[in-house]
Protein backbone atom coordinates (compact mmCIF):
# COMPACT_ATOMS: atom_id res chain seq x y z
CA UNK A 1 0.00 0.00 0.00
CA UNK A 2 1.26 3.44 -0.94
CA UNK A 3 -0.15 6.51 0.83
CA UNK A 4 0.66 10.10 1.78
CA UNK A 5 -0.29 12.51 4.53
CA UNK A 6 -1.50 15.68 2.84
CA UNK A 7 -0.47 19.23 3.64
CA UNK A 8 -3.97 19.73 5.03
CA UNK A 9 -3.41 17.00 7.61
CA UNK A 10 -0.05 18.47 8.63
CA UNK A 11 -1.65 21.89 9.00
CA UNK A 12 -4.50 20.37 11.00
CA UNK A 13 -2.10 18.83 13.51
CA UNK A 14 -0.16 22.11 13.76
CA UNK A 15 -3.43 23.98 14.27
CA UNK A 16 -4.50 21.61 17.06
CA UNK A 17 -1.25 22.36 18.88
CA UNK A 18 -1.64 26.10 18.27
CA UNK A 19 -5.25 26.11 19.53
CA UNK A 20 -4.38 24.14 22.65
CA UNK A 21 -1.63 26.60 23.62
CA UNK A 22 -3.71 29.70 22.88
CA UNK A 23 -7.20 28.67 24.02
CA UNK A 24 -6.95 30.93 27.06
CA UNK A 25 -8.69 28.51 29.45
CA UNK A 26 -5.57 27.34 31.35
CA UNK A 27 -6.67 23.76 30.68
CA UNK A 28 -3.13 23.17 29.53
CA UNK A 29 -0.03 25.11 30.51
CA UNK A 30 3.00 25.31 28.23
CA UNK A 31 6.49 26.39 29.32
CA UNK A 32 9.93 26.84 27.88
CA UNK A 33 12.72 25.68 30.15
CA UNK A 34 16.48 26.21 30.13
CA UNK A 35 19.17 24.04 31.63
CA UNK A 36 22.39 22.07 31.35
CA UNK A 37 25.12 24.23 32.82
CA UNK A 38 27.77 21.49 32.49
CA UNK A 39 29.68 20.98 29.24
CA UNK A 40 28.78 18.24 26.76
CA UNK A 41 32.33 16.90 26.78
CA UNK A 42 35.90 18.10 27.21
CA UNK A 43 35.60 20.26 24.08
CA UNK A 44 31.97 21.23 24.80
CA UNK A 45 30.88 20.10 21.33
CA UNK A 46 27.10 20.25 20.93
CA UNK A 47 25.62 16.75 20.70
CA UNK A 48 22.48 15.73 18.84
CA UNK A 49 19.62 14.77 21.18
CA UNK A 50 18.06 11.33 20.79
CA UNK A 51 14.32 10.69 20.76
CA UNK A 52 14.17 8.46 23.85
CA UNK A 53 12.77 8.36 27.37
CA UNK A 54 16.32 8.34 28.74
CA UNK A 55 17.06 11.60 26.92
CA UNK A 56 13.91 13.17 28.39
CA UNK A 57 14.95 12.18 31.92
CA UNK A 58 18.40 13.61 31.33
CA UNK A 59 16.92 16.89 30.09
CA UNK A 60 14.60 17.11 33.11
CA UNK A 61 17.59 16.59 35.40
CA UNK A 62 19.39 19.49 33.70
CA UNK A 63 16.55 21.99 34.16
CA UNK A 64 17.35 25.32 35.83
CA UNK A 65 14.29 27.51 35.21
CA UNK A 66 10.99 27.54 33.34
CA UNK A 67 8.81 30.36 32.01
CA UNK A 68 5.28 30.24 30.68
CA UNK A 69 4.99 30.79 26.93
CA UNK A 70 3.98 34.36 26.21
CA UNK A 71 3.73 34.32 22.40
CA UNK A 72 2.57 31.73 19.85
CA UNK A 73 2.28 32.00 16.07
CA UNK A 74 2.31 29.98 12.90
CA UNK A 75 5.55 30.67 11.04
CA UNK A 76 7.03 30.05 7.59
CA UNK A 77 10.62 30.11 6.32
CA UNK A 78 11.82 33.66 5.83
CA UNK A 79 12.51 34.72 2.23
CA UNK A 80 13.66 38.29 1.83
CA UNK A 81 13.01 39.80 -1.60
CA UNK A 82 16.38 40.39 -3.25
CA UNK A 83 16.87 42.09 -6.59
CA UNK A 84 18.37 39.77 -9.19
CA UNK A 85 16.77 36.62 -7.78
CA UNK A 86 14.60 34.28 -9.85
CA UNK A 87 11.36 33.41 -8.05
CA UNK A 88 8.86 30.67 -8.83
CA UNK A 89 5.13 31.17 -9.11
CA UNK A 90 2.66 29.48 -6.78
CA UNK A 91 1.44 26.22 -8.30
CA UNK A 92 -1.26 23.76 -7.36
CA UNK A 93 1.16 20.84 -7.74
CA UNK A 94 3.71 22.12 -5.24
CA UNK A 95 5.19 19.50 -2.94
CA UNK A 96 6.92 21.36 -0.16
CA UNK A 97 8.84 24.51 -1.03
CA UNK A 98 10.37 24.83 -4.52
CA UNK A 99 14.05 25.63 -5.00
CA UNK A 100 13.09 29.08 -6.22
CA UNK A 101 10.65 30.26 -3.56
CA UNK A 102 7.22 31.65 -4.46
CA UNK A 103 6.72 34.24 -1.72
CA UNK A 104 8.86 37.05 -0.34
CA UNK A 105 9.04 39.60 2.44
CA UNK A 106 10.05 43.09 1.39
CA UNK A 107 11.95 45.67 3.44
CA UNK A 108 8.52 47.12 4.30
CA UNK A 109 7.72 43.80 6.03
CA UNK A 110 4.99 43.13 3.48
CA UNK A 111 4.51 39.53 2.36
CA UNK A 112 3.81 38.97 -1.35
CA UNK A 113 2.96 35.78 -3.19
CA UNK A 114 4.15 35.34 -6.77
CA UNK A 115 1.32 34.37 -9.14
CA UNK A 116 3.36 34.55 -12.36
CA UNK A 117 7.06 34.19 -12.96
CA UNK A 118 8.59 36.82 -15.21
CA UNK A 119 9.83 35.33 -18.50
CA UNK A 120 11.39 36.75 -21.63
CA UNK A 121 10.20 36.14 -25.21
CA UNK A 122 11.98 32.77 -25.32
CA UNK A 123 10.36 31.54 -22.11
CA UNK A 124 13.50 31.94 -20.02
CA UNK A 125 12.87 33.07 -16.46
CA UNK A 126 13.82 36.66 -15.71
CA UNK A 127 15.41 37.67 -12.42
CA UNK A 128 13.13 39.84 -10.31
CA UNK A 129 14.49 43.40 -10.34
CA UNK A 130 11.40 45.39 -9.28
CA UNK A 131 10.48 45.18 -5.61
CA UNK A 132 6.85 44.10 -5.23
CA UNK A 133 4.79 46.94 -3.77
CA UNK A 134 1.12 47.58 -4.38
CA UNK A 135 1.77 51.19 -3.40
CA UNK A 136 4.46 51.63 -6.08
CA UNK A 137 2.27 49.80 -8.58
CA UNK A 138 -0.56 52.24 -7.89
CA UNK A 139 -3.19 49.56 -7.28
CA UNK A 140 -5.53 48.69 -4.45
CA UNK A 141 -3.97 46.52 -1.74
CA UNK A 142 -6.22 43.58 -2.67
CA UNK A 143 -5.31 43.54 -6.37
CA UNK A 144 -2.67 41.42 -8.07
CA UNK A 145 -0.28 43.52 -10.14
CA UNK A 146 2.41 43.06 -12.77
CA UNK A 147 5.83 44.66 -12.52
CA UNK A 148 7.96 45.65 -15.50
CA UNK A 149 10.13 42.52 -15.14
CA UNK A 150 7.08 40.36 -15.93
CA UNK A 151 6.34 39.10 -12.41
CA UNK A 152 2.79 39.16 -11.05
CA UNK A 153 2.53 39.63 -7.29
CA UNK A 154 -0.28 39.76 -4.76
CA UNK A 155 -0.11 41.16 -1.24
CA UNK A 156 -0.93 38.59 1.44
CA UNK A 157 -0.38 40.63 4.63
CA UNK A 158 2.05 42.93 6.42
CA UNK A 159 3.80 42.27 9.73
CA UNK A 160 3.26 44.77 12.53
CA UNK A 161 6.19 45.96 14.63
CA UNK A 162 4.89 44.10 17.69
CA UNK A 163 4.58 40.76 15.86
CA UNK A 164 7.95 41.28 14.21
CA UNK A 165 9.51 41.90 17.62
CA UNK A 166 8.07 38.65 18.96
CA UNK A 167 8.09 36.21 16.03
CA UNK A 168 10.37 37.49 13.25
CA UNK A 169 13.74 35.76 13.24
CA UNK A 170 16.61 35.38 10.81
CA UNK A 171 15.08 32.14 9.50
CA UNK A 172 11.32 32.43 10.07
CA UNK A 173 8.52 34.97 9.78
CA UNK A 174 5.04 34.93 11.33
CA UNK A 175 1.89 34.08 9.40
CA UNK A 176 -1.72 34.14 10.57
CA UNK A 177 -5.32 34.15 9.39
CA UNK A 178 -7.45 36.96 10.75
CA UNK A 179 -10.61 35.66 12.40
CA UNK A 180 -11.61 38.58 14.59
CA UNK A 181 -14.34 41.08 13.77
CA UNK A 182 -13.21 44.17 11.87
CA UNK A 183 -14.43 46.39 14.70
CA UNK A 184 -11.64 45.09 16.95
CA UNK A 185 -8.91 44.77 14.32
CA UNK A 186 -5.84 46.99 14.13
CA UNK A 187 -4.63 48.54 10.87
CA UNK A 188 -2.55 45.50 9.88
CA UNK A 189 -5.38 43.09 10.65
CA UNK A 190 -7.87 45.26 8.76
CA UNK A 191 -5.62 45.18 5.71
CA UNK A 192 -5.37 41.39 5.82
CA UNK A 193 -9.11 41.05 6.42
CA UNK A 194 -9.65 43.07 3.27
CA UNK A 195 -7.34 40.73 1.34
CA UNK A 196 -9.09 37.67 2.76
CA UNK A 197 -12.60 38.94 2.04
CA UNK A 198 -11.93 39.95 -1.56
CA UNK A 199 -10.01 36.89 -2.75
CA UNK A 200 -11.05 35.56 -6.15
CA UNK A 201 -12.47 32.06 -5.64
CA UNK A 202 -11.42 29.30 -7.99
CA UNK A 203 -9.23 31.44 -10.26
CA UNK A 204 -6.92 30.15 -12.98
CA UNK A 205 -3.52 31.58 -12.15
CA UNK A 206 -1.51 30.32 -15.08
CA UNK A 207 -0.64 27.34 -17.23
CA UNK A 208 1.86 24.53 -17.05
CA UNK A 209 3.30 23.86 -20.50
CA UNK A 210 3.19 20.08 -20.56
CA UNK A 211 4.32 20.01 -24.20
CA UNK A 212 5.21 23.16 -26.11
CA UNK A 213 4.46 21.47 -29.42
CA UNK A 214 6.12 22.35 -32.71
CA UNK A 215 5.47 23.92 -36.08
CA UNK A 216 3.66 27.03 -34.87
CA UNK A 217 4.04 30.15 -37.01
CA UNK A 218 1.55 32.14 -34.94
CA UNK A 219 0.46 31.78 -31.35
CA UNK A 220 -2.59 29.49 -31.14
CA UNK A 221 -5.72 30.58 -29.30
CA UNK A 222 -6.28 28.95 -25.91
CA UNK A 223 -9.70 27.53 -25.16
CA UNK A 224 -10.46 27.07 -21.48
CA UNK A 225 -13.21 24.71 -20.33
CA UNK A 226 -14.43 24.13 -16.80
CA UNK A 227 -17.17 24.96 -14.34
CA UNK A 228 -15.98 28.55 -13.82
CA UNK A 229 -15.93 31.51 -16.15
CA UNK A 230 -13.97 34.55 -17.24
CA UNK A 231 -10.44 33.17 -17.56
CA UNK A 232 -8.44 34.02 -20.67
CA UNK A 233 -4.79 33.66 -21.58
CA UNK A 234 -2.35 34.28 -24.42
CA UNK A 235 0.47 32.04 -25.62
CA UNK A 236 3.88 33.17 -26.83
CA UNK A 237 5.82 31.11 -29.37
CA UNK A 238 9.54 30.96 -30.10
CA UNK A 239 11.09 28.68 -32.69
CA UNK A 240 7.69 27.23 -33.52
CA UNK A 241 7.08 26.16 -29.89
CA UNK A 242 4.87 27.55 -27.14
CA UNK A 243 7.33 28.88 -24.56
CA UNK A 244 5.16 31.06 -22.37
CA UNK A 245 1.49 31.45 -21.41
CA UNK A 246 0.28 34.51 -19.54
CA UNK A 247 -3.14 35.40 -18.22
CA UNK A 248 -4.65 38.28 -20.16
CA UNK A 249 -5.28 40.34 -17.05
CA UNK A 250 -3.91 39.87 -13.56
CA UNK A 251 -7.39 40.41 -12.12
CA UNK A 252 -10.26 39.81 -14.53
CA UNK A 253 -8.38 37.41 -16.83
CA UNK A 254 -7.96 34.93 -14.00
CA UNK A 255 -11.66 34.16 -13.99
CA UNK A 256 -13.40 32.63 -11.00
CA UNK A 257 -15.47 29.69 -9.84
CA UNK A 258 -13.25 26.94 -11.27
CA UNK A 259 -13.11 23.68 -9.34
CA UNK A 260 -11.73 21.97 -12.43
CA UNK A 261 -10.61 23.16 -15.85
CA UNK A 262 -8.84 22.05 -19.00
CA UNK A 263 -7.26 23.89 -21.90
CA UNK A 264 -6.97 23.07 -25.57
CA UNK A 265 -4.98 24.62 -28.39
CA UNK A 266 -4.68 23.79 -32.08
CA UNK A 267 -1.70 21.72 -33.09
CA UNK A 268 0.26 19.30 -30.91
CA UNK A 269 0.93 21.39 -27.77
CA UNK A 270 -0.52 20.48 -24.39
CA UNK A 271 -1.31 22.87 -21.54
CA UNK A 272 -2.50 22.33 -17.95
CA UNK A 273 -4.38 25.07 -16.10
CA UNK A 274 -3.03 25.97 -12.65
CA UNK A 275 -6.00 26.56 -10.34
CA UNK A 276 -6.02 28.52 -7.11
CA UNK A 277 -7.49 27.08 -3.96
CA UNK A 278 -11.28 26.89 -4.07
CA UNK A 279 -11.63 29.76 -1.59
CA UNK A 280 -9.03 31.85 -3.41
CA UNK A 281 -5.44 32.94 -2.84
CA UNK A 282 -5.32 35.20 0.20
CA UNK A 283 -8.18 33.72 2.20
CA UNK A 284 -5.77 31.54 4.19
CA UNK A 285 -2.18 32.71 4.28
CA UNK A 286 -1.39 29.70 6.46
CA UNK A 287 -2.55 27.35 3.71
CA UNK A 288 -1.31 29.34 0.71
CA UNK A 289 2.18 29.70 2.21
CA UNK A 290 2.18 26.07 3.39
CA UNK A 291 2.78 26.61 7.08
CA UNK A 292 2.84 23.61 9.37
CA UNK A 293 5.25 25.15 11.89
CA UNK A 294 4.36 26.83 15.19
CA UNK A 295 6.70 29.17 17.06
CA UNK A 296 6.64 29.56 20.85
CA UNK A 297 8.38 32.53 22.44
CA UNK A 298 9.52 33.71 25.85
CA UNK A 299 11.60 36.72 26.81
CA UNK A 300 13.01 36.21 30.32
CA UNK A 301 14.26 39.54 31.64
CA UNK A 302 17.03 39.26 34.19
CA UNK A 303 16.18 37.12 37.20
CA UNK A 304 12.40 37.42 36.68
CA UNK A 305 11.82 38.22 40.34
CA UNK A 306 14.36 35.64 41.53
CA UNK A 307 12.65 32.85 39.57
CA UNK A 308 15.23 32.57 36.79
CA UNK A 309 18.88 31.63 37.07
CA UNK A 310 21.12 34.48 35.87
CA UNK A 311 24.45 33.42 37.40
CA UNK A 312 25.18 30.47 35.14
CA UNK A 313 25.04 29.52 31.48
CA UNK A 314 22.74 27.06 29.74
CA UNK A 315 23.00 24.74 26.75
CA UNK A 316 19.57 23.17 26.54
CA UNK A 317 16.06 24.44 25.78
CA UNK A 318 12.92 22.40 26.45
CA UNK A 319 9.26 22.75 25.58
CA UNK A 320 7.19 21.37 28.47
CA UNK A 321 3.48 20.83 29.05
CA UNK A 322 1.55 20.72 32.32
CA UNK A 323 4.13 20.83 35.09
CA UNK A 324 2.98 20.04 38.63
CA UNK A 325 3.83 21.73 41.89
CA UNK A 326 6.61 19.88 43.70
CA UNK A 327 4.54 19.10 46.81
CA UNK A 328 1.51 17.89 44.85
CA UNK A 329 0.43 14.28 44.83
CA UNK A 330 0.10 12.26 41.63
CA UNK A 331 -2.23 14.23 39.34
CA UNK A 332 -2.04 17.01 41.91
CA UNK A 333 -2.28 20.77 41.39
CA UNK A 334 -0.52 22.15 38.36
CA UNK A 335 2.02 24.91 38.42
CA UNK A 336 0.28 27.95 36.88
CA UNK A 337 2.80 30.66 37.65
CA UNK A 338 4.65 32.69 35.05
CA UNK A 339 8.15 31.43 35.89
CA UNK A 340 10.04 29.34 38.43
CA UNK A 341 13.37 27.82 39.23
CA UNK A 342 13.23 24.08 38.58
CA UNK A 343 16.49 22.60 39.87
CA UNK A 344 17.11 20.92 43.23
CA UNK A 345 18.73 22.82 46.07
CA UNK A 346 20.12 22.52 49.59
CA UNK A 347 20.76 25.03 52.38
CA UNK A 348 24.04 25.14 54.28
CA UNK A 349 24.81 26.17 57.85
CA UNK A 350 27.34 28.83 56.92
CA UNK A 351 27.14 31.74 54.49
CA UNK A 352 27.65 31.18 50.78
CA UNK A 353 30.69 33.46 50.75
CA UNK A 354 32.31 31.62 53.67
CA UNK A 355 31.75 28.21 52.04
CA UNK A 356 33.90 29.19 49.06
CA UNK A 357 32.04 27.28 46.35
CA UNK A 358 31.80 28.35 42.68
CA UNK A 359 29.19 27.65 40.02
CA UNK A 360 29.90 24.71 37.71
CA UNK A 361 32.17 22.93 40.17
CA UNK A 362 31.32 19.44 41.40
CA UNK A 363 30.31 19.03 45.03
CA UNK A 364 30.54 15.69 46.88
CA UNK A 365 28.73 14.53 50.02
CA UNK A 366 31.13 13.15 52.62
CA UNK A 367 28.59 10.64 53.97
CA UNK A 368 26.24 9.95 51.07
CA UNK A 369 28.88 10.03 48.35
CA UNK A 370 26.42 11.92 46.16
CA UNK A 371 27.88 14.33 43.62
CA UNK A 372 26.33 17.18 41.64
CA UNK A 373 27.11 20.23 39.53
CA UNK A 374 26.57 23.61 41.19
CA UNK A 375 24.09 25.69 39.17
CA UNK A 376 23.63 28.72 41.40
CA UNK A 377 24.79 30.09 44.75
CA UNK A 378 22.01 32.12 46.40
CA UNK A 379 22.91 34.04 49.55
CA UNK A 380 19.89 36.34 49.43
CA UNK A 381 17.25 33.72 50.24
CA UNK A 382 18.83 31.46 52.83
CA UNK A 383 22.30 30.33 51.72
CA UNK A 384 21.00 27.99 49.05
CA UNK A 385 23.05 25.92 46.63
CA UNK A 386 21.09 24.99 43.51
CA UNK A 387 22.46 21.96 41.70
CA UNK A 388 21.76 19.30 39.11
CA UNK A 389 22.80 15.70 38.50
CA UNK A 390 22.94 13.91 35.15
CA UNK A 391 24.87 11.15 33.43
CA UNK A 392 28.05 13.23 33.81
CA UNK A 393 27.80 13.02 37.62
CA UNK A 394 27.06 10.21 40.08
CA UNK A 395 23.43 9.99 41.09
CA UNK A 396 22.70 10.19 44.78
CA UNK A 397 20.79 12.00 47.49
CA UNK A 398 22.52 14.42 49.83
CA UNK A 399 21.90 13.97 53.58
CA UNK A 400 21.08 16.58 56.20
CA UNK A 401 24.10 17.34 58.38
CA UNK A 402 26.74 15.85 56.09
CA UNK A 403 29.77 17.79 54.91
CA UNK A 404 30.05 18.65 51.26
CA UNK A 405 33.31 19.53 49.56
CA UNK A 406 33.84 21.14 46.19
CA UNK A 407 36.23 20.27 43.41
CA UNK A 408 37.84 23.61 44.28
CA UNK A 409 38.54 24.55 47.90
CA UNK A 410 34.95 24.96 49.11
CA UNK A 411 33.46 23.13 52.08
CA UNK A 412 30.24 23.40 54.09
CA UNK A 413 27.76 21.47 56.20
CA UNK A 414 24.28 20.81 54.86
CA UNK A 415 21.54 22.25 57.05
CA UNK A 416 18.61 20.99 54.99
CA UNK A 417 19.44 18.98 51.92
CA UNK A 418 18.12 17.83 48.62
CA UNK A 419 14.91 19.81 48.23
CA UNK A 420 13.02 20.52 45.04
CA UNK A 421 12.05 23.94 43.71
CA UNK A 422 8.38 24.89 43.30
CA UNK A 423 8.15 23.04 39.98
CA UNK A 424 8.36 19.27 39.70
CA UNK A 425 10.78 18.85 36.80
CA UNK A 426 9.75 15.21 36.41
CA UNK A 427 6.05 15.94 35.85
CA UNK A 428 4.18 16.75 32.65
CA UNK A 429 5.44 16.10 29.14
CA UNK A 430 8.69 17.00 27.44
CA UNK A 431 7.71 17.88 23.87
CA UNK A 432 10.95 19.29 22.52
CA UNK A 433 14.66 19.20 23.34
CA UNK A 434 17.17 21.49 21.71
CA UNK A 435 20.89 21.36 22.37
CA UNK A 436 22.87 24.45 21.50
CA UNK A 437 26.18 26.14 22.19
CA UNK A 438 26.70 27.65 25.63
CA UNK A 439 24.56 30.74 26.34
CA UNK A 440 25.69 33.10 29.11
CA UNK A 441 23.09 35.04 31.12
CA UNK A 442 23.38 38.17 33.24
CA UNK A 443 21.10 40.31 35.38
CA UNK A 444 20.94 43.02 32.69
CA UNK A 445 20.09 40.61 29.90
CA UNK A 446 16.78 39.81 28.23
CA UNK A 447 16.79 36.55 26.31
CA UNK A 448 14.61 36.08 23.23
CA UNK A 449 14.03 32.33 23.16
CA UNK A 450 12.08 30.89 20.25
CA UNK A 451 11.05 27.25 19.87
CA UNK A 452 9.71 26.10 16.50
CA UNK A 453 7.76 22.86 16.09
CA UNK A 454 7.25 21.64 12.52
CA UNK A 455 4.72 18.90 11.84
Amino acid sequence: MVAIATDSLKQKFADLLFQEVTDGTDTNEYFIGIGKADAYDSSDTVITPIRSLEEEREARSNLQSVKKITGTSFVIPRNNWTSGTIYSAWRDDLTGYPTNVYYVMTEDQEIYICLQQGKDATGTANPSIVKPSFTDAGVNQVEAFKTSDGYVWKLMYAISASRAGTFLSSSFLPVQNITIDSSSANAFELQQLNVQNTARKGAILGFDIVNGGSGYSTAPAITIRGNGSGASATATISGGTIVKVEMDNESGGLGSGYDYASATVSGNASLRPILSTAEGIGVSSIKDLKSSSVMFNIKPSGAEGDTFNITNDFRQILLLKNLDLTDSAVAGPRFTGNSSKASRFMTITTTISAAGFAVDEVITGGTSGATAFVDELDSASGNKIFFHQNSNSIAGVFSDGETITGSGSGSATIDSGDKYSSVDAYSGDVLYIENRARVIRSSAQTEDIKVIITV
